[in-house]
């Protein structure tokens, strides 16, 4: 991919922390001694030093973000705009602040995990195929509840989904033109809503989406145990 192509992440992050029973926002949770949403930043910026990097948060929590900036002496270069009431709306106001063509990823804050492989394999697919997305195969068993009714599927038809989600900039707008609907729940279901095709290429299983207490235990354990990314490139089908 050349190197003269503008690149933008777009960072949402909007969690309050509900599921972990606690008061502070998910994304300024200490990991490893410092927010989690830093560590996030910091992987995209490690991949690419002059990436246009959007931070999306809710609008009561920047004063706070602004302040954890101050105290851990964060100095990526990042704009922080305010996010709306669906993700949809908050990717919309990021995307607002990227301007010009090339390519863009969009990304949950609470995934610090992700992979500098998983990030370049984003943006070099999207520049080709015009849209990319991570995916990982499901390790579990699944089952289909219909009404009263359940029932085994191939796990192998399906894959759960990652960020960052990454497209070619000038597209992904257009798409983001649509009025808002339910099912939009990631970007690249608004993609597809606009005739758009997604190619699908193999995530990294450790790139979680912080939810849950354990995920931060399971975080803390790969990042005192740092290993180099696999380089692969693989498109799943």
């Amino acid at each position: 991919m050349e190197k003269s192509i503008s690149k933008s992440v777009i960072i949402v992050a909007g969690g309050h922390g509900s599921r972990m029973e606690t008061k502070t926002p998910k994304q300024f949770l200490l990991l490893a001694g410092r927010p989690v949403l830093m560590h996030t930043i910091h992987k995209f910026y490690d991949c690419f030093s002059e990436i246009k990097i959007v931070l999306v948060l809710p609008f009561d929590h920047i004063e706070t973000w602004n302040r954890l900036i101050s105290e851990y002496r964060f100095v990526i270069p990042h704009q922080v705009v305010a996010g709306g009431k669906e993700r949809f709306f908050s990717v919309l106001n990021g995307l607002r602040m990227v301007l010009g063509d090339g390519l863009v990823a969009v990304h949950d804050g609470v995934r610090p995990l992700v992979s500098k492989d998983v990030i370049l394999q984003g943006f070099r697919l999207a520049h080709i195929y015009g849209g990319a997305i991570p995916v990982v195969l499901p390790s579990e068993s699944l089952r289909k509840i219909e009404g009263e009714q359940n029932y085994a599927v191939d796990r192998n038809q399906f894959r759960l989904v990652q960020t960052p989600q990454t497209f070619n900039t000038i597209l992904l707008k257009k798409s983001y033109e649509k009025p808002y609907e339910e099912r939009f729940t990631d970007d690249a279901s608004v993609f597809e809503a606009d005739e758009n095709r997604v190619v699908l290429f193999d995530g990294n299983r450790e790139n979680i989406k912080m939810t849950w207490l354990s995920d931060f235990i399971f975080a803390e354990t790969i990042i005192s145990n740092p290993k180099s990314d696999d380089s692969k490139e693989s498109i799943c089908t």
